[in-house]
């Protein structure tokens, strides 16, 4: 790609990430709409932790969010948090919840990787941490079976991701490339046809014929298949251990300094959450679908709902060294100058509340806030 062209691709990114309202729709880690506003299922009980009255929580309305539906609905983080009560909000948008990040509209929230690492490396790494993992997987490239039988036949058609640089968009530029064909990063043109579609609009564009397939995270992609749609690749196939970051958990900086305590039990209440998602699947499916018709409106059908869940893991461990793959792909692909992700992470206090509860630590992959001291 020329120079110029990778530098306006950035500049399109940047702007991207400077426009948080976005009408598009909820993604793994897309962009889109502000947020709604709300307080816990349960109700805050016991003493402040530090005397603190509430703690700003904000996540997105989907399954790749399913710790933080769950941990809503069930009521896991807000046991942990007693006396101190949880304010929920809920996001379209990875922009848009950096920027409530930055306001302190919220103190700590559940994100994708692309949006974690756009905050970090334009503010110069000052504004957030990575503090937890939260999910795995999820993305899928679902395609018109009728007009692509074969990867190869992907090439020459018009295929969908959620908005330019996300995450998903990212995902499938790298394979692109690794197929050999050329795809101008910015316009989607060239050898295949990169059109970028709201989640909550591709299930019409694909009954249309306007696209031809999409790579895009759950929901979307059990609704296209729902659609008749067939499943031509897993992006968990591409990973090793098929496990790659789809969500992890961020905190401001300021309030991780001056609220540890609550921190910690934010990230307790998360991993018991995990912990209660892995022994009662069934139940922890139909809690998340719950609190996703209190948050969007609408719940999900069965049909959608059962496949969408089985391609997604909870995690703890934040799969470090695939966010720092994630961003090479970005880098490759022309979306991004190459970041300095140094201290990104801060693992302390998971890894103190894994230790607790008897489980192994996690690794930030070199990129700790103590190796950037």
């Amino acid at each position: 790609m020329p120079a110029s062209t990778r530098s306006t691709a950035r500049r399109g990114l940047a702007a991207l990430a400077a426009l948080p309202l976005l009408a598009l729709a909820a993604t793994a880690c897309g962009y889109g709409s502000q947020a709604k506003d709300d307080t816990a299922n349960v109700a805050a009980k016991g003493a402040k932790i530090d005397g603190l009255d509430t703690v700003k929580i904000g996540y997105f309305g989907n399954l790749t969010h399913a710790t933080a539906l769950v941990g809503n609905q069930k009521g896991f983080v807000q046991k942990e948090l007693g006396g101190t009560q949880a304010q929920y909000a809920t996001f379209n948008a990875g922009p848009s919840e950096i920027e409530a990040l930055n306001s302190k509209s919220i103190d700590i929230g559940w994100i994708g990787p692309s949006p974690a690492i756009n905050g970090y490396t334009k503010s110069n790494g000052k504004n957030l941490r990575i503090i937890g993992g939260s999910a795995s997987g999820g993305v899928k490239l679902v395609v018109d079976p009728d007009k692509i039988k074969t990867l190869d036949d992907v090439k020459g058609k018009k295929i969908a991701t959620p908005q330019l640089g996300n995450t998903q968009d990212v995902a499938f530029l790298n394979w692109i490339g690794e197929q050999g064909w050329k795809v101008d990063a910015e316009s989607g043109q060239g050898d295949v046809s990169v059109v970028r579609t709201d989640n909550k609009v591709t299930p019409d564009a694909y009954k249309s014929g306007s696209i031809d397939g999409a790579w895009v995270p759950e929901p979307t992609a059990s609704k296209l298949v729902a659609e008749g749609g067939k499943v031509l690749l897993d992006e968990a196939d591409l990973w090793p251990d098929k496990k790659f970051v789809i969500t992890n958990i961020i905190v401001s900086q300021s309030f991780l300094k001056e609220h540890p305590k609550v921190v910690e039990a934010v990230l307790r209440g998360s991993v018991k959450t995990n912990a209660w998602i892995s022994a009662n699947p069934d139940e922890a499916k139909t809690a998340a679908n719950a609190q996703l018709k209190t948050d969007t409106g609408k719940a999900l059908p069965a049909e959608v709902l059962d496949p969408a869940w089985k391609s997604i893991r909870m995690t703890d461990d934040p799969l470090a060294s695939t966010l720092n793959t994630e961003a090479e792909h970005a880098v490759k692909a022309g979306l991004l100058e190459k970041p300095d992700l140094s201290g990104i992470y801060d693992l302390t206090l998971l890894n103190k509340v894994l230790a607790a509860e008897g489980k192994s630590t996690v690794d930030d992959s070199g990129l700790g806030v103590e190796q950037a001291k």
